[in-house]
């Protein structure tokens, strides 16, 4: 008799449901290790086929991965410059925005008082406190040292993931012996990781670009960093488009008037549309097969059990688990519950990765 047998199905239930919750436990506590790793696994992921490519054009090993490190660290400096430099200039100038600001405020909660909503002049200038607003970028530029840290390490682990690369596979499949099914999903899925990350990163590359050239167009100050927010946050599915639109919007109203807000808004808004609705699936195709509502709820999920990082990698994370579920019978019916809409084929529903149809 099984030890398994022993115990009835809800007192299974009960056993899994607490292994789980302390697998979950153990991550979150181990957040500061696995997230910079995590990124550097993905990053990595991103830069195999440029290795191979390289490879196979007869530059050798060394070479194409000083290459590829010297991409990342110019791309990633260029960031930070940006980023810092604009933040200093956005800190040095904020008074000058303070006055007209409050002054906004003010007004918004005027009008809003009219329509019965009461005691919002007193409530929208707290909300949007300026003290607030310099405080979070003070706290930003002493951590610029701490992230810039952290990037290097994750490119010393990139740099490292690449080296043990072309062994990995064969040693994978010493230790496991996966079965020949098994390697073709676990390959399915980094092509189709890969793909989904290159093209992410080139559609919020060009989302960045665009939003950079309009605001700079329309006179508002500081676009560069507004560009920059506009690219890094659109890796975020769901809410980051929106967030990122916030800041330069309530910059263009403070900063040159009700107008120029509705533009810059107006901007966004078609950008985002336009990339997020044509642009990506035309170009993905059916990307990572995974469902609307289990995007959202893994951008919740992986953001709280990783913070930053889980947010931007919350829909490959959530594919691979998909793959992971789908693998065994026990959980496949998880897989197919935050895969894609189902298209039938033949009498029978596809599986998660055969769909023919993604919203994410």
């Amino acid at each position: 008799m099984s030890i398994q047998a022993q115990f009835s199905p809800p007192a299974r239930g009960l056993i899994i449901a607490g292994a789980v919750a302390l697998i979950i436990t153990l991550l979150h506590m181990a957040n500061p290790i696995l997230s910079p790793l995590l990124l550097a696994v993905f990053l990595a992921i991103v830069a195999t086929p440029p290795l191979r490519w390289m490879r196979r054009k007869g530059v050798p090993k060394w070479g194409a991965l000083a290459l590829i490190a010297f991409v990342l660290l110019d791309a990633g400096s260029l960031l930070a410059l940006l980023t810092t430099g604009a933040l200093e200039g956005f800190r040095d100038s904020f008074p000058t925005y303070q006055e007209r600001f409050m002054l906004l405020s003010q007004q918004a909660g005027g009008f809003l008082e009219r329509f019965g909503m009461e005691h919002s002049q007193e409530a929208i200038p707290d909300l949007f406190a300026p003290q607030k607003i310099v405080g979070l970028v003070r706290l930003m530029l002493s951590n610029a040292s701490g992230a810039l840290a952290m990037g290097f390490l994750v490119l010393l682990a990139v740099m490292f993931i690449l080296l043990e690369a072309p062994s990995m596979q064969t040693k994978l499949k010493v230790a496991f012996k996966p079965s020949p099914e098994a390697e073709a999903r676990i390959n399915q899925l980094l092509a189709r990781l890969n793909r989904y990350m290159a093209i992410k990163a080139l559609t919020s590359l060009a989302t960045g670009v665009v939003i950079w050239a309009w605001l700079t167009f329309l006179g508002v100050d500081f676009a560069p960093l507004w560009g920059v927010l506009a690219f890094l946050l659109n890796f975020v599915p769901t809410v980051g488009s929106i967030i990122a639109a916030v800041p330069p919007v309530l910059m263009a109203l403070v900063q040159l008037g009700l107008t120029e807000a509705v533009l810059a808004a107006l901007g966004f808004l078609v950008v985002n549309i336009g990339v997020g609705n044509f642009v990506e699936p035309r170009i993905m195709g059916r990307g990572l097969g995974i469902s609307t509502l289990a995007v959202f709820i893994s951008l919740l999920f992986w953001g709280w059990l990783f913070g930053l990082v889980g947010m931007f990698l919350a829909v490959p994370l959530t594919a691979t688990l998909i793959a992971a579920l789908d693998a065994s019978p026990h959980t496949r019916a998880l897989a197919i519950m935050l895969g894609p809409e189902l298209k039938a084929s033949n009498g029978s529903p596809a599986a998660p990765g055969e769909a023919t149809e993604s919203d994410d």
